[in-house]
């Protein structure tokens, strides 16, 4: 029971890895006032911006690539939602539809028929000293891949960045009281356009991820709706870091449930647990679990 329990966390956590990066990057976004729909376009161009950079088996090179390419779709949005004021939600579907299109015609184009069996190296799980031989704790937390140590330190670093500087006070006054920071002469485009790039970098690491620290393959739309997960997951959050590693990790565990229950012996179908995050993807953008807690005030409102 203790190693069926072991193994349910441990891909709990690591389930949890990429949603909680693209997560944490849209929460700095909509503290801003912003909700960036097109976070799923973000996670899958970040994917195959991974498999184009890993093509050299250079795993760093993967990530990199993989940021650079959420950065570029986020800047897409950008223009149109910031810079030309356009409505962010339509923006957002319509950068969803493009990346879907677009990656899926290039990866036929450069892979052709033979894309279906591709397959690149993984990181692997890498053990942290002494931290990962404590018991149940250990493995299911420091015996990850690398993404999941940058999910340890970029909630805190966000936490400090956004309640602790200057910038971040701008940032969720942007997103709470818009017109008091015009008039105070906060550059507002300025802001929204550094945490829509930000978002971008964590959401393309968190398609990377995908790519090179789980399955280690590309398939066209292997986002999977994680970035409209990614989304429920910062209302479920509450709009704060330490909430959206706690949601994440309860995402995570829905979907890891099924290899707890195989484990055990249970026959219960597998269709049952891939829905279960977007069940719960519904109830939080239905407000089900944060009515008492407001989103920023300015959220979706053009600057």
């Amino acid at each position: 029971m203790t190693t069926a329990l072991t193994s349910f966390l441990e891909a709990s956590v690591r389930t949890a890895t990429p949603l909680a990066l693209a997560a944490l990057g849209e929460l700095v976004v909509e503290r801003a006032g912003v909700i960036n729909i097109g976070l799923e376009g973000i996670v899958l161009g970040g994917a195959f911006g991974a498999l184009l950079g890993a093509g050299s088996n250079n795993l760093a090179l993967g990530f990199a690539a993989g940021c650079a390419a959420g950065v570029a779709v986020a800047a897409l949005f950008g223009v149109f939602a910031v810079a030309m004021h356009a409505d962010q939600i339509i923006t957002g579907t319509a950068v969803n539809l493009l990346v879907l299109g677009l990656t899926g015609a290039l990866y036929r184009g450069l892979y052709g028929a033979t894309g279906a069996a591709l397959t690149i190296p993984t990181t692997g799980a890498v053990s942290l000293p002494v931290l990962s031989r404590i018991p149940v704790l250990g493995p299911t937390f420091f015996d990850q891949p690398p993404p999941t140590y940058i999910v340890y330190l970029v909630a805190p670093a966000l936490w400090w960045w956004l309640y602790r500087t200057h910038a971040g006070l701008a940032i969720r006054a942007i997103g709470e009281r818009l017109e008091a920071v015009r008039v105070l002469g906060v550059n507002v485009p300025r802001w929204r356009c550094v945490t829509i790039l930000i978002g971008g970098a964590l959401g393309g690491v968190a398609g990377a991820t995908l790519v090179l620290s789980q399955s280690g393959t590309f398939a066209e739309g292997m986002s999977a709706g994680r970035g409209f997960i990614a989304i429920a997951i910062v209302v479920l959050g509450r709009w704060r870091p330490m909430g959206v590693l706690i949601a994440s990790l309860l995402f995570g565990a829905a979907s890891a449930l099924q290899y707890l229950f195989q484990a055990m012996g249970w026959s219960v179908p597998y269709q049952l647990f891939l829905a279960l995050p977007y069940v719960l993807t519904l109830l939080a953008l239905a407000g089900f679990a944060g009515r008492r807690v407001e989103a920023p005030a300015a959220l979706g409102r053009a600057g």
